[in-house]
């Protein structure tokens, strides 16, 4: 049996992948340079592009700050 929160928590990486590719995309950012300004990993910006994990509030909340966007976009 499914719950809840797991089909919640596959929504939002869903989101959160599509939504990081391609707003980096979009302000010309490549995943090494987001990385580096983010303090991670870029295979963790890899990561999470590909859904196989969700940032932390953490990070989320310094890529939303490079990246100018809230953290709900």
């Amino acid at each position: 049996m499914e719950r809840t929160g797991d089909r919640a928590w596959c929504r939002m990486a869903i989101s959160i992948r599509t939504s990081l590719q391609q707003i980096r995309n979009a302000r010309g950012f490549s995943a090494a340079e987001l990385a580096r300004q983010a303090g991670v990993s870029r295979q963790t910006i890899y990561s999470i592009e590909d859904g196989s994990f969700v940032p932390n509030t953490a990070v989320a909340l310094r890529l939303a700050s490079i990246l100018d966007v809230k953290v709900e976009q």
